[in-house]
């Protein structure tokens, strides 16, 4: 059995001290694996794919991890600490307590967790090994223009046109809503599967999801962008970051496979994995490609 521990580990804030929820996962002294979830607000639970590949591996340690404000962190539900920076300076805290370090940390951010990566790495590159962006583009104007010309395009005309118009009527928690969305959108590009056979860790996720910091960061519906991120944009920004870094892309995702891969001829020392039977959680719908791709990567700069 893989060594397992977990820790509390009190984070500051300007609100004050709050705890945060991970586990260590195996022991290895230069190859430590964070893995940064999606949401905001969602939980490390559907990163639990990773069980099936990197124990089996046995050569990596990695660490789940819940946000302030996901599952099994507290939730001081505090709108003001909901902010890119705030997170930033959270992982850092992590980070430090874990004693990680540019000898052994590698960062693995997916969704959200992409662009929480990426901040990361923009303000702390010097404390970092390796840099993992999955699922996630590095512009949200772009993230939004793709939902609306190329996935809307792919969808039934008159199913989406009722979409548009529950959306603006506000009407995202009705049975009509996502009885629409379910099959049409997330079906297709969330997690390619009838969403009852989506795997449990999965339901598991979304049904722990911190709605209030979900809608307020992201928007209330993966159907694009439109919460406070909705203008982020560090795309002019990745050449400045300099350690190794993957980037994953997904032909069925909700994000632009072609422009995740252009993301990755950014980095000076980018690479480029194509999941071409992936969606947005590409580690279930691809996850021999993607698991593997990561678990390579990381031997090679580990």
């Amino acid at each position: 059995m893989p060594v397992t521990e977990i820790r509390m580990i009190p984070v500051e804030t300007p609100k004050g001290t709050f705890n945060v929820w991970t586990q260590r996962c195996g022991s290895s002294p230069s190859k430590k694996l964070l893995l940064l979830h999606g949401g905001p607000g969602a939980t490390h639970e559907y990163f639990r794919s990773f069980d099936d590949y990197l124990i089996a591996d046995g050569e990596i340690e990695y660490i789940y991890y819940d946000q302030l404000g996901s599952h099994l962190s507290d939730n001081p539900a505090d709108r003001s600490l909901w902010t890119i920076d705030r997170f930033v300076d959270e992982v850092e805290q992590v980070r430090t307590a874990l004693e990680l370090g540019p000898e052994n940390f590698f960062l693995l951010g997916h969704s959200w967790g992409g662009i929480l990566a990426m901040e990361y790495a923009l303000a702390h590159q010097e404390a970092l090994k390796g840099l993992i962006i999955s699922n996630m583009m590095a512009d949200c104007v772009k993230y939004q223009a793709y939902a609306d010309e190329v996935l809307a395009s792919q969808m039934d005309p008159k199913v989406l046109s009722r979409i548009r118009e529950l959306e603006a009527a506000g009407d995202y928690e009705s049975e009509e809503y996502m009885s629409l969305l379910i099959p049409h959108h997330y079906e297709k590009h969330v997690l390619r599967r009838p969403a009852d056979q989506w795997p449990q860790w999965v339901q598991d996720s979304f049904g722990h999801i911190n709605k209030d910091l979900y809608v307020y960061m992201q928007g209330p519906s993966e159907f694009g962008i439109s919460g406070a991120l909705a203008k982020w944009d560090r795309s002019a920004e990745l050449k400045n970051i300099s350690v190794p870094t993957l980037v994953i892309g997904a032909q069925h995702d909700t994000m632009d496979p072609s422009y995740m891969r252009w993301m990755a001829d950014q980095f000076p020392e980018g690479t480029y994995l194509h999941c071409s039977d992936g969606s947005h959680m590409a580690m279930w719908d691809d996850p021999e490609t993607y698991h593997w791709g990561i678990v390579h990567f990381i031997k090679d700069h580990g």
